[in-house]
């Protein structure tokens, strides 16, 4: 893979951050951008047990998409006391993604602002994301294709990312949001995933209070370095293609999908991997040929 290293600034405002970042929709992390937040100083997983040890979160590991496990059901589920500890204890698979701290822990909104990028942030949907040493997820993109900001908190968080015009080179399981499972975009086997040899994208490490852009529909891959937890908040995809695709997503395939995993249970998924495979290699076997 082409991989070019995210830019980075310390501060941007908001004319910049629209013409540099936003129009060409091209990724930046913000490394300042919420030293004034609360949250900058008092986020991290001490603090998180604290105002919320006594949930019961949702855990989801690496395993494979299984007909079995159900849609989006989640693997295991535990005290965020008893979860933080592990993190701390030992590297563990185990991640909380998309929890609502709006809806659980309503004290934490005092913690942040909305900030002013030039975008209109969905205030309903902040959303935590923790992850312990070594856990990950699979690269997929959004199913609404929004323009993402990424809050990272306590730790350290590797980032890979691909534009939607790299998907014909990322083995993208068809009626679905991800790339093939088996794949690991931190040290990829190109004997095997040979279309990633010709995927241009971009890299960077998050570090506490920085904050990266995702632009609209941009494919993500995240590995926790260290155990540590993030937040997105979001904004609609502007351009009239991409909010296609999400009303796409959304409205059709998502129930599509859905259906089909209910007439053919775990042959549906099986064959969705097997034709991320073909499907790549036939535009890889064009690629070489140019």
């Amino acid at each position: 893979m082409k991989l070019a290293d995210i830019p980075r600034v310390r501060n941007i405002t908001k004319d910049d951050f629209i013409e540099n970042y936003f129009k060409p929709q091209k990724p930046v992390v913000l490394e300042q951008a919420i030293a004034d937040w609360a949250a900058f100083t008092k986020w991290n997983l001490d603090y998180m047990k604290e105002v919320a040890g006594d949930i019961t979160v949702p855990l989801y590991d690496n395993r494979p998409v299984q007909h079995k496990d159900g849609f989006n059901e989640p693997h295991a589920k535990m005290k965020m006391a008893d979860y933080v500890d592990l993190l701390k204890k030992e590297p563990t698979k185990y991640r909380i993604f998309l929890w609502n701290i709006l809806k659980e822990v309503p004290a934490l909104q005092k913690d942040y602002a909305f900030p002013d990028f030039g975008l209109r942030l969905l205030k309903g949907l902040p959303m935590l994301f923790f992850g312990g040493r070594d856990s990950y997820t699979f690269m997929h993109y959004d199913i609404d294709l929004a323009n993402i900001f990424h809050f990272h908190f306590d730790g350290e968080k590797e980032v890979v990312l691909f534009p939607q015009s790299e998907t014909k080179k990322l083995y993208k399981v068809p009626h679905s949001l991800i790339t093939h499972e088996s794949i690991d975009f931190s040290n990829p086997d190109y004997q095997k995933w040979p279309a990633l040899r010709h995927a241009n994208g971009f890299k960077t490490t998050l570090k506490h209070g920085e904050v990266l852009y995702m632009p609209e529909g941009f494919w993500h891959y995240m590995k926790y370095i260290t155990p540590g937890f993030s937040m997105s908040l979001r904004a609609l995809a502007r351009n009239p293609k991409n909010l296609g695709k999400a009303f796409y997503n959304i409205l059709i395939m998502r129930h599509y999908d859905v259906l089909m995993r209910k007439l053919k249970g775990q042959d549906w998924i099986d064959a969705k991997n097997i034709r991320a495979i073909t499907d790549t290699n036939k535009n890889v076997e064009a690629l070489d040929e140019n």
